[in-house]
């Protein structure tokens, strides 16, 4: 493909994105295929000969788009969130057409640049301290695993990179039950064993119980075990629980235990000032992490990771061979120091772009539009005898489960909701997921979109509600 070839597709391709934002919402958001169905419409052998774009934009359109879900549709309330936008999109494209590999501060100076000026821009957002160092990750797994690995090496003096893990083999994590499965897995990548890892009970709220946290802790040093990391966190993936993080924060600050906090969805919520109360004693926390890629419309992959003691990521990390070294290394961040690869993308940009292009009042705007739908939402399934809250409403995860009269039997209620669950899928109109509650089937229904708006919730519970007459009970 020649400039002219790639100017004519480029304008083509950017007519029928800016098609597919706008009519999304019409789209299947979940896509209806079966196993199997893309992967056997695609030759087993690559081309021998070149073929033509439009050739290869016609199989986009006919065997990857049905087989897609449209995280980007206002219908979607599944997970959590990869929220796009338009700004962050047309960053996107410039970062694709730079195609830099932004390293460290000599493969692209703006790029580092900006990076530590947004990292600023979202401290000064969110309430958090300003002796925070911050850096782009690509997620909030492996911002914990950072943090899991720096809190391992400050307890071991910097010796497990030196000499293995053969002397260090009694070093103990703690989280919740509810906490996400990405520490779990850190847990395993750090080489410290998933028996290590210390699971604490939560109250009746699914918040980490304190009281717990210490007992466990207490027991670990009766038995020479060296509590090494506690992590918080400030919405759980199952019920958006916020743990007590001023409790939490003093237990480990009397003990020297490294404190990280796991806000990956939630974090965005402390753009709002009055959700500022989530990270009540934050100051004495070793570690935090966000995603503006879930709920500041920013495309994936974008994670704000905070680290108040930078030196000991840097040591923790830090490899410079020769063909590395540059002449300003100390005078810079060389950002490849302070994450687990050496390559990394251009990050910053999208999120410039998207700070700058809605402004901080309209950032604000949308996060209080969702979180008053999902007030709203709460209150049609309060009204409804048939149906029940399975969790407070902290911020704007609503779960629920249908409940029909006269059934009790909690294995029975927990086959009619995953019936039903399966039943809204199926249908193409929402998308939805599940936990499990103390046991119990509970349908998550988040309101975090970009641009979802009271119509699509109202659509969506009317949805559920006429789900329920075809569920076999």
């Amino acid at each position: 493909m020649d400039n002219r070839a790639f100017r004519k597709y480029a304008h083509e391709i950017v007519d029928w994105m800016a098609d597919y934002l706008e009519q999304v919402e019409h789209l299947p958001v979940k896509a209806q295929t079966e196993p199997g169905d893309i992967f056997n419409q695609i030759p087993d052998h690559p081309p021998e000969e070149g073929e033509e774009m439009a050739e290869i934009f016609i199989d986009f359109m006919k065997i990857i788009i049905p087989g897609m879900t449209h995280w980007q549709s206002p219908n979607f309330f599944a997970y959590f969130p990869a929220n796009s936008s338009y700004p962050s999109v047309l960053a996107e494209m410039l970062t694709a057409t730079l195609g830099a590999q932004c390293m460290k501060w000599e493969t692209s100076p703006a790029a580092a640049e900006l990076e530590e000026k947004m990292m600023n821009w979202l401290k000064e957002m969110t309430g958090l301290p300003g002796y925070f160092h911050g850096v782009i990750q690509d997620s909030a797994s492996t911002a914990t695993l950072v943090a899991i690995l720096t809190a391992r090496e400050k307890m071991s003096d910097y010796q497990v990179n030196e000499r293995g893990l053969k002397w260090f083999d009694n070093f103990r994590v703690y989280c919740s039950s509810e906490t996400h499965s990405s520490i779990e897995k850190a847990i395993k990548i750090a080489g410290l064993g998933r028996q290590n890892l210390v699971r604490v009970g939560v109250d009746s709220q699914q918040r980490m119980d304190p009281q717990l946290l210490k007992q466990s802790i207490a027991s670990d040093l009766k038995v020479s075990n060296k509590p090494v990391c506690v992590v918080a966190t400030l919405g759980t993936t199952g019920t958006t629980a916020i743990d007590p993080l001023k409790e939490i924060a003093a237990i480990c600050s009397r003990h020297g235990i490294w404190l990280h906090v796991d806000a990956a969805f939630a974090g965005s919520a402390l753009i709002l000032p009055e959700y500022r109360w989530m990270i009540k004693g934050i100051g004495q926390a070793d570690s935090f992490v966000f995603n503006p890629h879930k709920w500041l419309f920013t495309n994936f992959d974008c994670s704000a990771y905070f680290v108040k003691d930078k030196y000991a990521l840097l040591r923790t990390l830090q490899v410079v061979p020769e063909y590395l070294r540059t002449a300003d290394q100390g005078r810079v961040n060389d950002y490849c120091d302070w994450s687990v690869p050496l390559g990394r993308r251009f990050r910053a940009l999208k999120l410039w772009f998207v700070l700058r292009s809605f402004g901080v009042k309209a950032l604000q705007e949308k996060l209080r539009l969702h979180l008053s739908l999902a007030q709203e939402l709460s209150e049609m399934i309060s009204r409804d005898e048939e149906f029940e809250l399975m969790a407070p409403v902290t911020l704007n995860l609503v779960c629920f489960r249908y409940k029909p009269k006269g059934i009790v039997d909690e294995d029975e209620l927990n086959k009619i909701n995953e019936d039903l669950l399966k039943r809204i899928n199926k249908s193409s109109k929402a998308y939805m997921t599940h936990t499990k509650i103390d046991g119990k089937f509970a349908i998550r229904m988040v309101v975090a979109q970009t641009n979802v708006a009271k119509r699509h919730v109202v659509n969506a519970w009317k949805l559920v509600q006429s789900s329920k007459g075809k569920v076999q009970s």
